[in-house]
This record gives C-alpha cells, structure tokens and sequence, in this order.
C-alpha cells in the first residue's frame, strides 16, 4: 500500500510516506511555519520515491484536536491532492497519533493523552496499547478542566503539552496510577501514516467531502461572561 499522511496540528509540521511497510518522514518544529512548509515537504518526499499522487493508494491526515488553523492546514492540504488525484481519506485523531507513536518507542501499554486547548482546558483521551501493538481509544475524546477528567482504573504515562500546564490537577486525579509524564510528546506524519494504513484495512476510508476537522470545541472563544 502507498499512502501519504500529513500532520500540522501542534508547533510540529510533518509528512509521512507509507510504501509497503516502509515509511519515510520530514519532520520540523516550526510554529506558524506550517503554510510555508508543507507543500515543499509532500514535494520533495514524493519526488524522493519516484511517485505521483495518482500513484497512491490513499491519503490520511490529522483531523484534530489541535491548533484551528493547523487543523484546517492539514484538511485544506489532503483535500486539494484527494480531489486531484481521486484518492480515499482517513481521518486520524492528533491525539492517537501521539499515542501510536509513544506505544512503538516506549514501554508503557496505557497512555494519558493532553493537549492544551486554551481557555484553561485540555484536549483530553486516554488510549491503551492493543494486542497488535495499535493504540485503542478508551471512552471519548473531550475537550475539558483538568480536574473533570474521565480515565480508567490502570496505570500509564502521561503525554502531551497539557501535562506542561496542568500538570499539577491532572496528577491530582490520577494519582498512584500516573507513572510519569512526558512534557514534548508531539504528533507526528509517520503516526498518521500507520493508524491510516490500518483505517484502510478497516474500511474507515472516506470520500473527500467527508474528510472534515473534529475540533471538539464547538467555540473558538468564549464570551467574557462566560470566563
């Protein structure tokens, strides 16, 4: 199978190539670089394999929660090659992408995934480790206070930029079953591409004008009464 994937939700920026098993990526962390940037990367990748877009199989991207205008980057980009090209899509979430890529360098089987939100929430889910080594959802992915957050009764490492700032509430609800946290755990193409591989093989492809954003958040800002 050959699928390209694309990440631009966080501060990180990056493209990842599936052929076969073999992937390769372009990664850079480069805040409000992402316009400029992720053209050149799908570019210089696809010209690396020798491939055009109508060579794929597939595409996958992240569909959020993260930054609105990384999101709508990475949306906007898959959007314009799956039209082109005529290729399926496979929506990922930012958040079990961090988590698959955790799971294939790390030793824990349960990972506590937060992201800032602003507004003093967190994107919020909790993910384990499956027998195939895939990162599985456990519940709902939320946008939420710390304090409020939903988790099951097993152990695992916290990852992700929420763990930064609220580090201190999230502990707190946790507790013994916290075994640490990882601040500067972003999503990365690479993620993307092997949870996209396996949305393929699962029929959660979609046509492109079903590959839309999950922002979570229904308000970008809140009114100050609301505060």
């Amino acid at each position: 199978m050959k699928l390209l994937a694309v990440e631009t939700s966080t501060e990180a920026c990056s493209v990842a190539l599936h052929i076969d098993g073999l992937v390769e990526e372009r990664f850079q962390i480069a805040p409000r670089e992402h316009t400029r940037l992720i053209l050149p990367m799908i570019d210089s990748l696809m010209a690396d394999a020798q491939l055009k877009p109508q060579q794929l199989d597939a595409l996958a991207f992240s569909r959020g929660p993260g930054s609105f205008t990384g999101v709508r980057i990475s949306t906007g980009v898959i959007q314009g090659i799956a039209l082109g090209a005529d290729l399926p899509v496979v929506p990922v979430s930012t958040l079990a992408a961090m988590a698959q890529h955790y799971f294939k360098t790390g030793d824990a089987d349960c990972a506590y995934t937060a992201m800032d939100a602003r507004m003093g929430e967190i994107y919020w889910g909790v993910y384990t480790k499956n027998q195939q080594g895939t990162a599985e959802l456990v519940g709902d992915e939320a946008v939420t206070l710390a304090e409020n957050i939903i988790f099951p009764d097993r152990q695992g490492l916290g990852i992700g930029s929420g763990w930064g700032i609220y580090q201190q509430p999230l502990s707190a609800c946790l507790g013994e079953l916290l075994t640490g946290f990882e601040v500067d755990h972003l999503p990365r193409a690479s993620a993307i591409a092997d949870l996209g591989v396996l949305g393929m093989e699962n029929n959660q492809a979609v046509a492109v004008e079903m590959a839309m954003p999950v922002y979570l958040r229904d308000k970008v800002a809140k009114k100050e009464s609301e505060r």
